[in-house]
């Protein structure tokens, strides 16, 4: 997420659901005197991402780490589901 600031970012997880929501603001103001000119940008666009998780994670175990620019969301599997999950082998032919 180039641009914006963790202080614009909210995650929550609620009934399964994961949402992520941010905004993303930019200004940009220059002034050059030597050729009489005034630039002033203004740019801002919100966004939101809702993902429905095939499982309810543990909420005391789920962590979000927000580390230049990169949003990284942990959502550890409850124990129950990972006895469930079984590895099956494939065979040749």
């Amino acid at each position: 997420m180039p641009g914006v600031d963790e202080k614009d970012i909210d995650v929550t997880l609620s009934n399964g659901v994961l949402t992520i929501r941010g905004e993303k603001k930019t200004e940009r103001d220059e002034t050059d005197k030597d050729k009489n000119r005034h630039v002033s940008e203004r740019r801002y666009g919100s966004f939101t991402r809702t993902i429905t998780l095939p499982y309810d994670p543990d909420s005391s175990k789920v962590e979000a780490k927000f580390e230049k620019g990169v949003l990284r969301v942990r959502l550890p599997k409850p124990a129950e589901i990972t006895k469930k999950e079984k590895k099956i082998a494939i065979s040749a032919g």
